[in-house]
């Protein structure tokens, strides 16, 4: 099959009605391929699957690979990349989380699996306070982390600040769309964004012709925080969809700080509400972010001392893995621990978890696991 074929394939799978992201999920792994999936006939799909008539005569529908012809199209004539979730270069921090997109559109030119991806989001009414604090914050990590990539939603406020202050301090910056890539939301945003496109690159799990709908923003938050390694919230009022991507960066493992302030500053309650509830760890300054991530210097020249396991230690099957794992490195983070041993992060967490219990493993900062 070529590459255009599968591609067309893989289009067809996000165009079914009725089918989201787990379902689809769900499918490849009873098929095994997304083609495998549309040659089945119908019976086939309804004893394999379990799903309703209703939804197996959405996947049977010759409409479905007219919507994914149509736009197919459009990405090879606007040159755009197409990550499926089984391919090398799709954002494997991403694909770990059980509700990650089977597909995502892609424009530019810098990967999706850097060492080190930062994502930052915060208020769309954005205050002297929190511009500043993206200014200085990415003055400051460039000559500490000149490759990260920094990760936001291209929207008013923080997000575009961010934006612009990664590109002013030369890091690459990716800007996750809540709409197809035929638009620019907001406009105003356009020229930030072809710069973006040039050092970095604009994301989005919809096709063209999506509408910027109050929905997709929060759809499109799982990706701003399940790409990356650590969320920092700059400015948030006590609701808001910034509160709400911290929670899903929480129920993803991730590590999330929250910039504190004035307890009489509105757009500060948010973040406080974070640090108090302990769902963010206070961000103290750019030296305690780095140390709190073991991103600083002193953190990766570190080197351990050989560990002798305890005797007569009864382990699981799924346990013994992670001991193995962990002996031969100093630390790993949960992400590389699940692709390394190829288990769902959301999985392996409860083992880490019970063997955490036991003492036998230790979570350091930055969730990264070392024996005990």
């Amino acid at each position: 099959m070529s590459d255009t074929d599968k591609r067309l394939y893989q289009i067809a799978l996000t165009q079914i009605m009725g089918v989201g992201d787990i379902t689809a999920r769900n499918l490849l792994r009873v098929f095994g391929d997304e083609e495998e999936i549309f040659k089945a006939n119908r019976k086939t799909l309804l004893t394999k699957t379990g799903l309703s008539a209703k939804i197996v005569d959405e996947i049977l529908n010759p409409d479905v690979f007219k919507r994914a012809e149509e736009e197919l199209n459009f990405i090879e004539k606007n040159n755009i990349s197409t990550f499926f979730i089984s391919d090398d270069n799709y954002p494997h921090r991403l694909r770990e989380c059980s509700d990650a997109p089977v597909l995502l559109y892609y424009k530019g030119n810098t990967g999706l699996n850097a060492e080190k991806i930062i994502s930052i989001v915060g208020t769309r009414q954005a205050t002297n306070y929190g511009n500043s604090f993206c200014e200085n914050l990415f003055q400051e990590l460039s000559s500490a982390l000149p490759d990260a990539l920094i990760v936001s939603g291209l929207a008013y406020g923080i997000d575009i600040q961010a934006h612009r202050s990664a590109l002013k301090n030369n890091f690459p910056t990716v800007g996750v769309l809540a709409h197809g890539l035929d638009i620019v939301y907001p406009s105003v945003h356009r020229q930030t964004a072809m710069e973006m496109i040039g050092n970095g690159g604009l994301l989005t799990e919809f096709p063209s012709r999506t509408e910027p709908d109050r929905h997709n923003f929060v759809r499109r938050n799982r990706i701003v925080a399940g790409m990356a390694d650590t969320v920092i919230v700059v400015e948030s009022d006590v609701k808001g969809g910034s509160l709400i991507t911290a929670e899903i960066a929480n129920s993803y493992c991730k590590d999330v700080f929250a910039v504190p302030g004035r307890m009489t500053d509105r757009y500060s309650k948010g973040c406080n509400k974070l640090i108090a509830s302990h769902k963010a760890d206070l961000f103290l300054s750019v030296d305690y972010f780095l140390e709190q991530m073991s991103w600083d210097s002193q953190s990766t020249k570190k080197k351990k001392a050989p560990r002798q396991q305890e005797l007569f230690v009864v382990l699981s099957a799924e346990e013994q893995v992670v001991i193995d794992k962990l002996t031969a490195n100093d630390s790993l983070h949960i992400d590389q621990l699940s692709r390394e041993l190829n288990i769902p992060a959301y999985t392996l967490f409860s083992t880490l978890l019970e063997m955490e219990m036991k003492g036998l493993i230790r979570n350091t900062p930055g969730n990264l696991y070392t024996l005990a």
